[in-house]
């Protein structure tokens, strides 16, 4: 996935809607781009340059950029240590069938525990590149799919090139991290869950900062939010599509864990958050 040229249409089925999308994955010695275009309104193209993601809105002429150094993939995201996820999931080659015209192995990602969704994903057999990915709810039940209806390997493909002052001209410029060490601890959290990056930021177009704790277990991620108290969050449980929400008061504080994982992963890690030295 990340030494090959390589593009095709891709399909989203996400939150209950489906969207198609023109991917790319340029790859040199020294760099590795992805590129998401949609075919249908709203119009835009995402760019990913190693962590730094950008997203362009055709009608506004608009350019937002994010930070994501936990991410490496647009379609899936694997921890290169596969023994540390062998003690969270079990890996089995379940049997072989055609995408896009393309023969691949199906292989089931099963969770050990309940805090973790199962996934298979449809692995091309030549080039080993994933055409399909799926991720079901703990009842076995479709959440989200990634499907290619073609795929194509280059021996080179072009880069777009997005810089950060895009986002001066087009009046939105992008969120600096401000440094500060984390202010709260997460107290027990499910197995493997694991503290993976971090960031103290403004968002919301607020000037109050934000921390960001992503928390990963090598294949599904969680990310924590601590913000001032804002009245306009509900306490307690939330779902949208496959993305499960948790929130609660701590303090002055409001804590939300939202990720791609089981309502009771989510909340758990955010009953286990804690500050320290009362927050300051």
């Amino acid at each position: 996935m990340r030494s090959l040229n390589y593009e095709g249409t891709v399909v989203f089925f996400r939150n209950g809607r489906l969207e198609s999308m023109k991917y790319s994955h340029a790859s040199a010695p020294d760099r590795e781009q992805e590129r998401l275009i949609s075919l249908n309104s709203p119009l835009r193209e995402i760019v990913r340059n190693g962590d730094l993601v950008s997203c362009r809105y055709n009608d506004t002429q608009t350019v937002v950029f994010d930070h994501r150094p936990f991410e490496h993939s647009f379609l899936v995201n694997f921890s290169s240590h596969l023994d540390a996820l062998a003690n969270l999931y079990d890996f089995a080659l379940s049997g072989e069938e055609d995408v896009a015209m393309f023969p691949a192995y199906v292989i089931d990602i099963q969770p050990k525990d309940e805090f973790r969704y199962a996934r298979r994903i449809w692995v091309e057999k030549l080039q080993f590149l994933p055409l399909k990915i799926t991720v079901y709810d703990l009842s076995g039940a479709l959440l989200e799919q990634v499907v290619f209806t073609e795929q194509h390997v280059k021996e080179a493909l072009p880069f777009s090139e997005v810089k950060p002052e895009d986002a001066n001209r087009s009046g939105r410029a992008i969120k600096e991290s401000v440094p500060g060490a984390l202010r709260f601890a997460v107290k027990n959290p499910p197995a493997g869950f694991k503290e993976v990056y971090f960031a103290r930021r403004t968002m919301h177009d607020s000037r109050l900062p934000v921390e960001h704790l992503r928390m990963s277990d090598g294949l599904a991620s969680v990310s924590v939010y601590v913000e001032n108290k804002n009245p306009e969050i509900e306490s307690g449980p939330r779902s949208v599509g496959a993305v499960n929400f948790y929130s609660r008061n701590l303090d002055d504080y409001q804590v939300t864990a939202m990720g791609e994982v089981p309502p009771l992963t989510v909340k758990t890690i955010a009953e286990g958050i804690g500050l320290k030295n009362g927050g300051r």
